[in-house]
């Protein structure tokens, strides 16, 4: 099999293969992209079928109990080990891992503009801009909340991060990933998550990219458990797809990298390491559409907590406690009566990093609240709808109402998270952003004999 660049995009592809993808979350799924390239009955024969090497990839623990236990066989042209050079340390550029060096700020609400795309040549791994970190990558808890800034393709460059699983939410250009398990497109209203220790490259597809990025230091995301909900609704298995196996066998000098104790490490290899041709198992990246999001709600009165907007969740050791939870505030109906609609006003010992892929976030709608943009409600700080958002909703005549063509998104975590001197420093934060409950009117009108 060959692999070709088109001389249009400078993008380089994997031919011969039917692109495609596996439906359903945490399935065991087998594919191959040539026949008879997966063994049959058995996970490491003598002698591999096209003098493959078999490699095995662990995302738990061998011992790990059955239902969370995370590995997949890899049927590969040249085992890791071969990927293998001299590794040296290179920049890391503004990419920061937990713990990190933080900003000692005042206790208060943060947000952001949206930061505009450099000039300058930037692939995907180059324009990782950290915004906060959270717990202890070492210690396998915690995150870290990155904002991405690309304005070229990743060309004979390749890189896995062995510090956390990342998850990926595009708001500006579409990406294609290039991955060793096989080729995921991804656009602004999806997401795609890599495991740990899984290689890929990113093509940009419509030029320069924006985007954020949930580094999970902590336990691999997985479905949020529905409880009295039942079996259907938020996000269901078969709307996760897994990419079909896709191979280079491409002979090139390039450049490893690899991010392993918050250090980024190089080393010149001589060919693709994306040269796997069959796999099977359930741990591989994956892409989900936001927009099949099934929201749950009230309707009837009262506004219910945030959690039943979860898509994903990297659960902790104590039940009930998320290490990390991926929420979303799509399209919806809003029929809840004699209900103030929005957000209340909250206090949240869970830390709340915000971003907005596109439209207007109803419990912020004066326009300071930006696609691109980020906010932070660190833990038991206050927040709530601006002024704008209070006195519109108070006095609006409460018919149903859909919110239509918005999409935001929170990671929310049980660590205190700590912000990075770029993000302090950086001139899209809104100076005066902690004072916006300031400009809420005061309506208090007790009986005149009190």
């Amino acid at each position: 099999m060959n692999v070709q660049a088109s001389p249009e995009s400078g993008i380089t592809t994997q031919v011969g293969i039917t692109r495609g993808y596996m439906s359903g979350f945490g399935n065991g799924f087998e594919t191959e992209a040539l026949p008879g390239a997966l063994p049959v009955g058995r996970n490491s024969p003598q002698q591999c079928p096209y003098g493959l090497y078999a490699e095995q990839i662990s995302g738990s623990p061998f011992t790990a109990p059955r239902t969370t236990n995370e590995r997949s066989w890899l049927y590969r042209i040249r085992p890791t080990v071969m990927h293998w050079g001299d590794f040296r340390k290179v920049e890391a550029h503004l990419w920061l891992t937990s713990p990190a060096e933080a900003i000692e700020l005042p206790p208060a609400p943060l947000r952001w503009d949206p930061i505009p795309i450099p000039a300058e040549p930037l692939s995907f791994i180059d324009g990782i801009r950290t915004m906060t970190t959270a717990g202890d990558a070492g210690s396998q808890a915690g995150m870290g909340a990155h904002l991405y800034l690309a304005t070229r393709s990743m060309q004979d460059e390749y890189f896995y991060n062995a510090d956390g699983e990342m998850l990926v939410v595009p708001q500006q250009g579409r990406l294609r990933f290039r991955t060793e398990f096989g080729i995921i497109n991804v656009e602004p209203g999806e997401i795609v998550v890599i495991p740990r220790g899984v290689k890929f490259a990113v093509d940009l597809l419509d030029g320069p990219a924006r985007g954020y990025l949930c580094e999970n230091y902590g336990g691999a995301f997985t479905l949020p458990e529905r409880g009295p909900i039942g079996a259907n609704c938020l996000a269901n298995q078969r709307d996760f797809l897994t990419p079909v196996a896709a191979y280079e066998d491409r002979d090139a000098p390039g450049t490893m990298l690899v991010k392993w104790g918050g250090t980024v490490w190089a080393a010149e290899i001589d060919h693709s390491p994306l040269d796997v041709v069959a796999w099977h198992g359930n741990y591989a990246p994956y892409k989900y559409d936001l927009r099949k999001f099934s929201p749950v709600g009230p309707i009837l009165f009262d506004h219910a907590d945030p959690s039943i907007f979860t898509v994903l969740t990297s659960p902790s050791e104590t039940p009930g406690t998320a290490n990390i939870d991926f929420v979303i505030f799509s399209d919806r109906w809003l029929v809840a009566e004699n209900t103030f609609r929005p957000p209340w006003y909250h206090l949240n010992v869970m830390s709340e990093f915000m971003g907005l892929v596109y439209g207007v976030y109803d419990a912020k709608t004066g326009g300071g609240f930006q696609p691109g943009g980020a906010s932070l409600h660190n833990t038991l700080l206050p927040h709530g709808p601006d002024m704008d958002a209070f006195e519109k909703a108070s006095n609006a005549e409460l018919k149903p109402h859909k919110l239509e063509g918005t999409l935001a998104f929170m990671f929310e975590t049980r660590f205190p998270q700590k912000v990075s001197r770029f993000a302090a420093e950086i001139p899209a934060l809104q100076k005066d952003y902690g004072r916006y409950g300031r400009k809420l009117a005061r309506h208090f009108n007790p009986p005149a004999n009190t």
